[in-house]
């Protein structure tokens, strides 16, 4: 079994910078792709960024330049870095991970909320 945890959800102003982080735990044998989703209230969920095993990325087109994902490999970690966030990506936030055999694992989520 794997278990994905997050960090470093909260609040922040418009503008302001955040820090994300997901620890994979468990029967880790084949990890291959991890990323971020997002759910708004009332929205379905969707991707915001993703790395794969050996580096490269994709991002959602409304996070490109603002927000930067990477990976531990070692630490079985990964992160998003958001900068100049805006109220429209208030969102719970959640960790995914995939394996070379396209098991999908998830996390609990973190809560991102962004307002003055």
């Amino acid at each position: 079994q794997v278990q994905l945890v997050e960090s470093g959800g909260g609040l922040v102003q418009p503008g302001g910078s955040l820090r994300l982080s997901c620890a994979a735990s468990g029967s880790i044998f084949s990890m291959d792709g991890m990323g971020w989703y997002r759910q708004a209230p009332g929205k379905e969920r969707e991707l915001v960024a993703s790395i794969q095993r050996f580096g490269s990325t994709n991002y959602a087109d409304s996070v490109k330049g603002r927000f930067t994902i990477s990976r531990d490999n070692a630490k079985n970690t990964v992160y998003l870095q958001m900068n100049s966030l805006k109220p429209e990506d208030t969102a719970v936030y959640y960790c995914h991970m995939v394996t070379i055999s396209s098991t999908n694992y998830w996390g609990k989520g973190t809560l991102v909320t962004v307002s003055s």
